[in-house]
């Protein structure tokens, strides 16, 4: 427990924003490996994530967190509640949007209307990102933060791109100079406090994201069943089952012969070996269980 007697800048972060605003990849770079799952579709992200960035004389945990939307059903309310929460306990607070899509005046009312509401009671000083400036046209760009920093005294508003790095060791520096010092919360070795089966379930969960169409995402949550180390022939049998909303959606899922479903497995095996660093024996099942989104129950289970 040494590293409990260290003093390094140290605090806790969350990054917070609008579904598909670029949270996950932006806590994957700034970790320097995966541990949030990424899609291009929104609300990818349902549970809060925690990753931890260390360096010689700092250690910042990041939370990852569910998009900020309107929500009505149970899931969707519970993935806005967490969000929420995360900024009770933190020293700071991103706030991320995507600035690449053109938005309506009406719509951009709108959305600073949101970040007002959002924001309200924050104590945390709050870092404004402007994500995906390498799509914007620069002599956007100026305008537009004088626009945002308007809004809401934020501590700043940075332009970022959290797919290229564009703006990150800047946005070090602005975190390193709001932490105090104190001690590292983990070790300098552990790159998350979740479980290795709660990332079996991410990563399956991802896969189903970017193989199957529009409707299966948002009626898709997977468990896992069992999970064995084996660590004479250094492998690792994970059984996990996708559980479904509808009956119809099970052949989509599966497709002509099991193909979808093969597909989906072997991408997500994959990424399982690459974080556990061996090989991986992955079986999946699909199973219906019938409006499970509105199921409190069942969120409990998935740990909501």
């Amino acid at each position: 427990m040494d590293f409990l007697k260290e003093s390094v800048r140290s605090g806790m972060v969350a990054i917070v924003g609008p579904p598909n605003a670029g949270k996950s990849t932006l806590m994957n770079h700034l970790l320097g490996q995966k541990i949030s799952i990424v899609s291009h579709k929104p609300q990818t992200t349902r549970n809060r994530i925690l990753g931890i960035v260390n360096g010689d004389d700092y250690q910042i945990v990041l939370l990852d967190t569910p998009g900020l939307h309107k929500a009505r059903q149970p899931l969707n309310r519970e993935m806005v509640r967490i969000a929420m929460e995360s900024l009770s306990e933190v020293d700071a607070v991103l706030y991320m949007i995507d600035v690449s899509l053109p938005l309506p005046e009406k719509q951009k009312k709108k959305e600073g209307q949101e970040m007002l509401e959002q924001m309200n009671g924050v104590q945390a000083p709050v870092i404004l990102l402007l994500n995906k400036v390498d799509l914007l046209e620069k002599e956007k760009l100026l305008p537009m933060m004088k626009r945002y920093s308007e809004l809401y005294p934020f501590h700043g508003v940075l332009p970022v791109s959290a797919l290229t790095g564009e703006g990150a060791d800047h946005l070090l520096q602005e975190l390193l100079g709001l932490l105090p010092m104190g001690p590292r919360y983990f070790p300098e070795d552990m790159p998350t406090d979740v479980s290795e089966r709660f990332l079996v379930t991410e990563i399956v969960r991802e896969k189903v994201f970017l193989l199957t169409g529009q409707e299966i995402p948002y009626s898709c949550a997977v468990t896992v069943e069992s999970f064995q180390e084996d660590t004479i022939k250094q492998m690792t049998t994970i059984h996990a089952t996708i559980v479904l909303e509808r009956g119809s959606q099970k052949g989509i899922v599966i497709g002509k012969g099991g193909s979808k479903l093969k597909s989906i497995g072997m991408a997500a095996r994959k990424d399982i070996e690459k974080m556990l660093g061996q090989k991986v024996l992955l079986k999946l099942w699909v199973k219906v269980k019938k409006n499970w989104s509105k199921d409190e129950r069942f969120l409990k289970e998935l740990g909501f």
